[in-house]
């Protein structure tokens, strides 16, 4: 196995949810083509726009008249808490989770509690012992904040955070707090750039920890890695 990073080790490893750790794909873009045709809105722009985002910050930029952004992200998540068909963790993500140090890791996440919750438990994914949602933070993704309060609540300096993200926001939130990325890419189906490491699943990579409890982490084949041409 080959260590990546140049083999230095972090304090924690921060990862998103939807797409990062689990697949929501098609249950939210069936919830908010519903939404969008409701309200007479493009569902194929939206559907572009709302990965990685709050619903409400989705919702406030569209800028409807007379819309209560906060009052329809609320029918949203109900909606999509309702819907969790087809939700599934990424391949090796459940066993990879249950590798780590409990107290080194948290879920870092767009979502709203509830919603998180029900989800990461459709995709059979253990709740962590720290998750950050959207009522976390008075600033959501791409804005640092979330990954600010994570760090700060596991006691890490965000440089020694390794952040896991699928999305431009969640990266540029990640790069707004100091942290190292690396971009899972499961779930992407046309090319956005990067100039993070990449993976397409968690089943080729393993974490090593040492006596002061750092996280190494570590890769049996690096051609599971790539540079830029990510697809979503």
């Amino acid at each position: 196995m080959k260590s990546l990073f140049a083999g230095r080790g972090f304090g924690a490893f921060l990862f998103d949810m939807d797409g990062t750790l689990l697949d929501s794909i098609a249950s939210a873009n069936r919830v908010w083509t519903r939404w969008a045709n409701k309200h007479g809105i493009d569902p194929e722009t939206l559907l572009r726009t709302m990965h990685g985002t709050r619903a409400v910050d989705t919702i406030s930029r569209l800028n409807v008249p007379g819309m209560n952004a906060e009052h329809e992200a609320d029918a949203i998540t109900r909606a999509e808490i309702a819907d969790v068909d087809g939700v599934v963790a990424i391949a090796g993500a459940v066993p990879f989770l249950r590798s780590l140090p409990s107290d080194r890791w948290a879920v870092v996440t767009s979502a709203p509690r509830a919603l998180a919750e029900r989800r990461l438990d459709a995709a059979g994914i253990p709740t962590p012992s720290l998750m950050v949602t959207a009522e976390d933070v008075s600033r959501g993704k791409p804005a640092p904040d979330c990954y600010l309060r994570a760090a700060a609540s596991l006691g890490i300096e965000p440089r020694e955070c390794l952040v896991w993200e699928d999305t431009r926001a969640g990266i540029g939130a990640a790069e707004a707090a100091g942290a190292h990325v690396v971009v899972v890419s499961a779930t992407h189906a046309e090319p956005i750039d990067t100039t993070h490491p990449a993976l397409g699943s968690y089943e080729s990579v393993a974490v090593a920890v040492d006596a002061s409890g750092t996280l190494v982490l570590n890769v049996h084949d690096t051609e599971v890695f790539i540079r830029n041409g990510l697809r979503r």
